[in-house]
């Protein structure tokens, strides 16, 4: 299994590298960056610096969208920065939820998604591809050899089916294997009838992910309160597929729907952060089935359960108050332990004291 690290572009950017330069000494293989750049700091400039100190780790957006930048624009920066440390980034594409509408616009529709996310890939490997009004273009510069994975995040039946028809990867943002499994299914079932090998379409699961040194009632209670914005930020999704499909439809499940009919708002102002007022009507049930909570030996087991659902990545945000304690505790006793050959599963690494994440 790959092992991501998800942050927020937040001043200073140096915090920003720093961390991923530390994730990808612990083992982790991607770094992704949330895209909101009226909320957050430009990720592009910073993927940079980040791609220029460090030598494997593969960098993007979870997620970008087709409209706050044009698509040639998107796909341009991708393939410089590909072509100037060869082929380490990836395409974390969405509707442009907190992007588009703290800047007054809608959410991208789905057929404009699936437009660029044709366009970007085939201008990111040196293809010639249409901008949308007949437009053919190609970057001369593009060197052969060039690729740019497209990963769609995706909630809805209908998005399922794109991920699965057409992108080279799809982003969940929860971490319940229920719902893993069911929408898991649902873009296989789509890759397939597309004409394409399941295991063509890679799967990340991404979500926050605190580590305890002990599964105490008080130490689980202060994981909750630190993972606890993820559920309102769910949540914000949820609610517009009700708004599209209605609450009882039978078409997106109820064990996704049920938990916000107490929600009454949502306020970019604190989108993706620890204390967000606009999440409290997110139950303690909800925060350990979407997060990964706990001690060391939990986090492995809801992982190893993941992993079956045929989970390829589990990219965590560290949206808290431990962003080094977790990197720390997952390089020292998870993904050691996840990634292990056989022989060596009965050898399991053990956190030391200093890397669990509960604040002294």
């Amino acid at each position: 299994m790959d092992f991501g690290l998800v942050l927020q572009t937040d001043p200073p950017a140096s915090e920003v590298v720093s961390l991923m330069k530390r994730a990808e000494a612990g083992g982790f293989t991607y770094g992704w960056t949330f895209d909101s750049c009226v909320l957050w700091q430009e990720p592009f400039v910073i993927y940079s610096r980040i791609l220029a100190e460090t030598s494997r780790l593969m960098v993007g957006p979870m997620v970008t969208n087709p409209g706050t930048r044009t698509w040639e624009v998107t796909a341009s920066t991708f393939a410089t920065l590909n072509d100037m440390y060869g082929n380490r980034t990836v395409c974390g594409i969405g509707r442009g939820d907190s992007a588009m509408r703290v800047a007054g616009r809608r959410p991208n529709t789905l057929a404009r998604i699936g437009d660029a996310m044709k366009a970007i890939r085939a201008l990111g490997r040196g293809d010639e591809a249409d901008l949308g009004g007949g437009t053919m273009v190609r970057f001369p510069w593009v060197r052969e050899g060039a690729q740019l994975p497209v990963w769609m995040a995706a909630y809805g039946p209908k998005a399922l089916k794109m991920a699965g028809e057409e992108a080279d990867g799809f982003i969940l943002q929860l971490a319940d294997p229920f719902l893993t499994e069911w929408m898991v299914k649902a873009v296989r079932a789509a890759a397939v009838a597309a004409g394409r090998a399941p295991s063509s379409v890679k799967i990340c699961v991404a979500a926050p992910a605190y580590v305890t040194e002990d599964d105490s009632p008080e130490a689980l209670a202060q994981a909750r309160e630190q993972c606890r914005w993820f559920g309102g930020m769910v949540g914000n999704h949820v609610a517009d597929l009700v708004s599209r499909y209605g609450m009882d439809s039978g078409v997106v499940p109820q064990e996704l729907t049920d938990y916000i009919k107490a929600r009454e708002g949502y306020d970019y102002a604190h989108h993706g952060r620890t204390g967000n007022p606009d999440t409290e009507f997110v139950p303690d049930e909800i925060v350990d089935r979407f997060c990964l909570v706990g001690s060391t030996s939990a986090h492995v087991e809801k992982l190893r359960r993941l992993r079956k659902l045929g989970v390829d990545q589990f990219a965590l945000y560290a949206m808290h108050d431990a962003k080094e304690a977790v990197i720390d505790a997952y390089a020292s006793a998870v993904i050691p332990v996840m990634n292990a050959r056989p022989s060596d599963q009965h050898q399991p690494t053990r956190p030391r004291q200093d890397q669990a994440t509960t604040p002294a």
